[in-house]
């Protein structure tokens, strides 16, 4: 395939920040976008506006981040001023399609990323984007390829989407139920949460490449998943020997992120049933199992997912997070009538397989979406 810098294509406009005496909240001037932080899912959201602007975008023109994070993109809708955290790209349309060079970009974002220089916040210079190579195809086919990706994009989009419906109808249903579960309004019994199972840290194993072959639970399985149930679709490794049966997972066991570099992830649970597959989970995780017939697991599971109790187990270390037994171990879980745990059960229980289908659905979708990005733009 042959190919053209971004430069024989596009007019490109590094922006400039203004003097900061022109910038203003009262709708003086024209719109005033910074960087990636007044980025919208498409367009940027005006906060600011400048009465003396250094450097324009035109509408139309594609935005794009050129300081962390690096590779951001929206379209300008109207003439606006943009600072130095923003380059504008305006497409030579007899050339090429700017949707085309749109998605070329989002493809682009970790070449980009990786020629970005800086001790504090890493940034690329015109000369970077000037290089950009850009396949050299006709406009027929520019224009085929961007509206698959757009089709497909708006796929995921709808996946992603709908997870999020169904998690805030569990939300509501739960809080309906039950209460918030740190305040118990509702004014419960309660039991700390080890007074109702045990916990056991997964464990560092001895690789073996002509080892024993088991699947294991780690960090990257999590997602967005609420329940596991079939762990033959998780990664495996290689054990130079079975491990014993404290490492292996069992049906309702619910398994916590311990340690990781993301706060965000740290404290995330599933409930895990792997049935009769010998199945175990990575040292970077934490394994609960219920002994306490007063609760259960699907009640005890959104609890344990919920905003306030999350917010409890926040991850303690300066720069990888870290949940341990202790913190565990603090909290108060409440304990409603067995009655209306089993009330909610199988309202909870529809929702996870609904999600387990949309999550694949989406996943299915986003690999698609990536083998196309990498045959159109490589």
């Amino acid at each position: 395939m042959d190919y053209v810098m971004l430069k024989d294509v596009c007019a490109i406009n590094m922006g400039q920040s203004p003097d900061s005496n022109s910038y203003n909240d009262n709708g003086e001037g024209v719109p005033f976008f910074q960087g990636n932080a007044d980025f919208g899912e498409r367009y940027p959201i005006t906060r600011k506006w400048c009465s003396a602007p250094t450097k324009m975008a035109a509408p139309d023109d594609i935005l794009i981040s050129v300081r962390a994070p690096i590779g951001a993109m929206n379209y300008a809708k109207e003439a606006c001023c943009i600072g130095r955290g923003l380059a504008a790209l305006t497409p030579d349309k007899s050339k090429v399609s700017s949707e085309f060079i749109f998605w070329l970009l989002k493809g682009k974002n970790a070449e980009l990323n990786s020629k970005g220089t800086g001790s504090t916040f890493k940034a690329i210079g015109r000369k970077v984007l000037e290089e950009t190579l850009v396949p050299d195809i006709p406009l027929e086919r520019q224009t085929e390829c961007s509206e698959i990706l757009e089709s497909v994009f708006a796929v995921i989009q709808t996946r992603k989407q709908e997870l999020q419906k169904l998690d805030e109808l569990i939300k509501a249903r739960f809080v309906e139920m039950f209460g918030d579960p740190v305040t118990n309004e509702k004014g419960w019994k309660t039991k700390p949460l080890l007074e109702l199972g045990s916990c056991k840290n997964g464990m560092n194993f001895h690789y073996d490449d002509s080892g024993i072959e088991i699947n294991c639970l780690g960090v990257g399985d999590f997602k967005d998943h609420s329940v596991i149930t079939n762990t033959e679709d998780l990664p495996t490794v290689s054990l130079n020997e079975m491990p014993s049966e404290e490492y292996l997972l069992k049906d309702d066991d619910i398994v916590f992120v311990r340690s990781n570099g993301n706060k965000a992830l740290v404290g995330r649970s599933v409930a895990v049933y792997p049935g009769e597959i010998p199945t175990t989970f990575s040292g970077f995780c934490i394994r609960f199992r219920k002994t306490d017939e007063t609760v259960l697991v699907p009640y005890l599971l959104r609890v344990l997912k919920s905003d306030s109790i999350r917010t409890k187990m926040a991850g303690r270390g300066a720069n990888i997070q870290n949940l341990n037994q202790q913190i565990l171990g603090s909290l108060t879980i409440p304990v409603p009538p067995i009655e209306l745990q089993e009330q909610f059960a199988p309202f909870s229980k529809q929702l996870d397989k609904s999600k387990v289908v949309v999550q694949k659905a989406l996943e299915e979708a986003q690999l698609l979406f990536d083998s196309l990005m990498q045959e159109y733009f490589g």
